[in-house]
């Protein structure tokens, strides 16, 4: 007879009791015993969580350090601690120039770059957050560092950057479909391009960059149509990195330090500004905001320092002031979360304001 998931209930109510716990104590679930560890390691257990609402999202952080060593964090909301993770597979720990995404909301690909010694990749692997386990994913079509990479409905699109051996940049656009675990050509771009600011927004993925000419260039690929054209005014000629979409809305930073947000307005096709938090941080690579990525509704603001600070978008609207204090912006996480603008200045007067690492890849994963 099989013992049962908790002892004098039913094996429906034990899942029920076992699916509550949070998110930070399932490796210890595992340890457990054997049948814990089964239904934690397959998909039954974290689509049950999803489905109930009981899903967890953690921001995965990926930094390159002063010797070019690349490591990562993942930054629990729920504790506000920063928990531990397996370490990055050997090809990419010192890899320049990869593409880091998120496909099925549980899986950290990172794809391409450009190896110290081999040069450009084509490899793919990817990250079960669900298992807490690395896995391969079929290699790119062709070898790429620089390029540009995003996510519409849950296909991941690359297009352009660098391959070495070849004199000028990529036209080339690549697509991944997950269902299909397969990789397929799209079309090509209009320009040669290695992207410096990318973001997909209302279907549609916008990119800025350097032509082989070096001259700046915009386009727009529309993924239903196939299609790539030509942007020059309008979104992209205020356009700032970092940049998210979310909730339908376009925002991007108004400075360095990610202490003054601006909207995307569709309507007059220009920018306008949103809200400040009036707490502003200094101009120290440090204190630079690294990333803007969606969080529980809410935008997450991730700098240099690891610091982090979530903006309530919806309360915007609603409040005559944007203030820390009207529960707008928010700190939760990060040792520059105390340091105010006069103290920073000093740091960085002094010497003591160099960064030992910096933010390459920022993404949340649910679980």
């Amino acid at each position: 007879m099989q013992v049962p998931l908790l002892p004098g209930l039913p094996d429906d109510l034990g899942v029920a009791c076992l699916i509550r716990v949070p998110r930070a104590d399932h490796q210890n679930l595992r340890l457990v015993c054997r049948r814990w560890y089964r239904l934690l390691a397959g998909n039954f257990f974290y689509s049950l969580r999803k489905r109930v609402g009981l899903a967890e999202e953690w921001v995965y952080v990926i930094k390159r350090d002063r010797d070019g060593k690349i490591s990562w964090n993942a930054f629990d909301p729920t504790y506000q601690m920063w928990q531990p993770l397996p370490p990055l597979p050997r090809e990419y720990s010192e890899a320049l120039g990869f593409g880091c995404a998120v496909l099925n909301g549980c899986h950290l690909y990172l794809f391409g770059g450009k190896d110290p010694l081999r040069g450009s990749m084509r490899r793919v692997i990817f990250f079960n957050a669900r298992t807490n386990r690395w896995h391969r994913a079929p290699d790119m079509l062709r070898r790429r560092h620089c390029f540009g990479a995003c996510v519409i409905n849950n296909r991941l699109y690359i297009a352009g950057g660098h391959c070495e051996g070849f004199q000028r940049s990529l036209r080339s656009v690549e697509v991944y479909d997950p269902g299909k675990n397969r990789w397929s050509f799209a079309t090509d771009m209009s320009t040669a391009m290695v992207p410096l600011i990318g973001v997909a927004h209302d279907g549609k993925w916008f990119l800025k960059g350097l032509s082989s000419h070096r001259q700046v260039i915009s386009e727009v690929y529309v993924p239903a149509a196939n299609r790539w054209s030509l942007v020059s005014e309008g979104m992209v000629s205020g356009w700032r990195n970092p940049s998210i979409s979310m909730n339908g809305q376009l925002y991007a930073l108004d400075c360095k330090d990610g202490c003054k947000l601006r909207v995307y307005d569709g309507a007059n096709d220009s920018w306008r500004k949103s809200f400040d938090s009036k707490l502003h941080l200094g101009s120290s690579r440090a204190m630079e905001a690294a990333a803007l990525v969606p969080l529980n509704g809410k935008l997450c603001i991730i700098r240099n320092n690891m610091s982090i600070t979530t903006v309530d978008v919806f309360k915007v609207g609603s409040s005559n002031s944007a203030g820390e204090n009207d529960g707008v912006w928010e700190t939760v996480a990060g040792k520059g979360q105390l340091r105010t603008f006069v103290t920073n200045l000093w740091s960085t007067i002094a010497g003591r304001g160099a960064m030992r690492s910096h933010i390459v890849h920022c993404q949340v994963l649910q679980a």
